[in-house]
């Protein structure tokens, strides 16, 4: 069993790759080659695309990792011959005919409601004062507000995209749960790493964990570069 050396990071919404940095300098410094995936977040198929277009340019198998809306994304790129193993960080995985719109719909009893603002022009945004409280607990004031004033728009189109063949039921998945998500219920997390019989880690952190703790990212991303069979 070799290890996979290629690391493939794909954002979620709200946010765009920059939010990496620290994943990737940790994995960087263990001798992986990383790259981060920049989506348009204008609908899943554009975001599929973009994905697509990395791992075309990888020169071996890989591992693929989505954060939030970004496991929507892994979920359909996912049957990319180059991905080996998929990696879910506090992160929707969808079944196929599920998206990111249905997945929310029903949210457990006493869940937090994201403070997602109404659709402007056909895209959503995080009201800026509760961004923090709901999207970045844990990260540094200053941090989390330049995390808030600098959102990307993200589509309606995104959120309402339906997965068509979710890679997880036919490759080996990972799962980060972050226990003090206000996005994405621990729960709901849960439901889906079990669902997709994902290896499952649990840390305390906030939905912004990659960011905040990268270092704990980092290692559940190697966990599953290490134990991971390349694709013929």
């Amino acid at each position: 069993m070799a290890t996979i050396k290629n690391i493939v990071l794909v954002h979620g919404g709200f946010v765009d790759g920059s939010g990496w940095q620290g994943v990737y300098d940790h994995l960087t410094a263990d001798g992986y080659r990383v790259s981060v995936v920049q989506n348009p977040t204008l609908s899943l198929a554009g975001d599929v695309a973009a994905t697509h277009q990395v791992l075309d340019g990888l020169d071996g198998p890989a591992v693929l990792v989505g954060h939030s809306y970004g496991g929507a994304v892994i979920t359909e790129a996912g049957s990319h011959p180059q991905v080996a193993a998929l990696v879910y960080v506090t992160a929707f995985a969808p079944d196929k005919g599920e998206s990111v719109n249905s997945l929310i719909a029903d949210p457990p009893p006493g869940a937090p409601v994201p403070p997602i603002l109404p659709p402007r022009d056909g895209f959503l945004f995080l009201d800026q004062d509760k961004f923090a409280a709901s999207f970045a607990a844990d990260v540094p004031e200053k941090v989390a507000e330049f995390m808030a004033d600098s959102q990307v728009p993200w589509g309606v189109e995104a959120l309402e995209g339906v997965v068509s063949a979710p890679a997880w039921r036919t490759k080996p998945s990972w799962y980060l749960v972050a226990t003090d998500d206000r996005m994405i219920p621990p729960p709901a997390q849960r439901a889906m790493s079990e669902r997709a019989n994902s290896t499952v880690t649990e840390t305390p952190g906030s939905h912004a964990v990659y960011v905040s703790r990268p270092a704990v990212v980092a290692a559940v991303i190697a966990q599953a570069a290490e134990g991971t069979d390349s694709p013929s």
